[in-house]
């Protein structure tokens, strides 16, 4: 029997700093972790693929005879890949596609007056690493989610990073998903390792040119390592355990929200199941659905532990609006609305990585094939940042194109505003132009 705790919140003034207090969240590990990868990051940094091997023996009990997968294990992999699994993976890719053409932003000229124009720019990330974890499950679909929105960027060149199985080699499903995206650059290398790896390079022995953006999704030391890396290059976002929020009224199906719940415990022990609901008969009913539903599952010892951790909860509030403020307040990675008119509902959470409406839309739908990205802001992330997608590959650069007339018509408050600032070159450098 899995007891999930009960937070009530009835009565509460649901305030910023009452919500950052109360709501259930997984234990910060970062600091504890952050400084045995930091002494493992220097180590790669000074010695290179060797280091790096040494490490994956170390931490995967496998030493890969080459970090680089040659091109012929890509293909083999695919050729090799069940025809049902090739299908859903190309019908996954080609959604995903779809979504990510039309986030593919344009460049802008603007005019703001005759002779002078400032154009936006939107360029793609030159070479960018793509972090697929292994560990307790294989994610084709984390290669997808990487490499379909770069791709669709411009990135000029892509490298995967995903950590060796006995064999040497990453999981073939992760290898096959590359070869038919047609990435042909895949390195056999997990953990805090690889992201050193992909951050600084190496050459000794194997080439591996550094990265100018790392993405992807990882446990405890990877996050820490990305952490560690950013002043060196970019990344998408230091993740924390993955969590969903569930918003449900006394409509909702308790079996489809219990199933939910599950679905998000099972990838491992810290992941956060989180339900929010103003009906006490909901809550007993996903209790007993629980009840049910955990001992049928294949990871039942996970599930339950997740599932009865400080970072998963049943919160009862006094009503929907309440609900609303707690799931805002949340800021979950996903968001799952089973309520009357979810729509509007879903209209009023803005702060969510992504938000899913009704009983037909789960967040395993968007795991796999919705076309929307599931690399997503966490523990409480949402707030302020954004899940991977075209953008999280686009640096925006200006280009400034004035005429001598439209300087000119400028060049005395320029002058002004320098000599405010007390920096009288800006505006000696406007005015020399005009000199005779």
């Amino acid at each position: 029997m899995v007891r999930v705790n009960i937070l009530d919140f009835r009565g509460e003034t649901l305030n910023k700093r009452f919500l950052a207090q109360k709501l259930p969240r997984a234990a910060e590990t970062h600091a504890d972790i952050e400084r045995r990868v930091a002494e493992l990051l220097d180590t790669v940094a000074g010695g290179g693929a060797a280091a790096v091997k040494d490490f994956t023996e170390r931490f995967d009990g496998v030493r890969p005879e080459t970090l680089r997968v040659p091109e012929s294990a890509l293909a083999e992999a695919a050729a090799e890949l069940d025809p049902a699994v090739r299908a859903a993976l190309e019908e996954s890719i080609a959604r995903s596609r779809k979504v990510a053409a039309d986030q593919r932003p344009v460049d802008v000229r603007t005019e703001l007056a005759s002779g002078a124009f400032v154009t936006t720019r939107h360029l793609p990330v030159e070479r960018v690493g793509l972090y697929v974890p292994g560990g307790l499950a294989v994610y084709p679909s984390t290669v997808i989610m990487n490499v379909v929105p770069a791709q669709t960027a411009g990135a000029r060149s892509l490298a995967i990073a995903s950590p060796p199985q006995n064999n040497g080699l990453p999981h073939p499903i992760v290898l096959a998903t590359a070869h038919i995206l047609g990435v042909d650059e895949v390195w056999a290398m997990g953990g805090a390792q690889a992201i050193g790896a992909l951050a600084y390079g190496f050459d000794d022995g194997e080439e591996l040119e550094p990265v100018d953006l790392i993405t992807g999704p990882g446990n405890a030391y990877v996050a820490a390592a990305k952490s560690l890396v950013r002043s060196r290059v970019g990344i998408d976002a230091v993740a924390g355990p993955t969590e969903i929020i569930i918003l449900a009224d006394e409509q909702a199906d308790p079996r489809f929200v219990a199933a939910d719940l599950i679905s998000q415990a099972e990838h491992d022990e810290l992941a956060a199941s989180v339900l929010v609901t103003d009906s006490v008969d909901l809550a007993d009913a996903v209790q007993k659905e629980l009840d049910v539903q955990v001992p049928e599952a294949m990871h039942t010892e996970r599930i339950g532990t997740a599932l009865a951790g400080r970072q998963s909860a049943i919160v009862l509030v006094d009503d929907l609006d309440a609900g609303i403020t707690v799931v805002n307040g949340y800021a979950g990675e996903h968001v799952e609305v089973h309520t009357v008119d979810a729509e509007a509902v879903g209209a009023r959470i803005t702060n969510g990585g992504a938000v899913f409406l009704g009983d037909w839309a789960p967040v395993s739908l968007g795991d796999y094939c919705a076309g929307s990205n599931h690399v997503l802001p966490t523990m409480g992330t949402a707030a302020h940042g954004s899940g991977l997608g075209v953008h999280s590959f686009i640096k925006v650069s200006q280009v400034i194109d004035y005429d001598r007339q439209a300087l000119s018509a400028v060049a005395e408050h320029i002058g002004v505003l320098a000599d405010g600032e007390q920096l009288p070159a800006h505006g000696r450098a406007v005015d020399i132009r005009f000199e005779e």
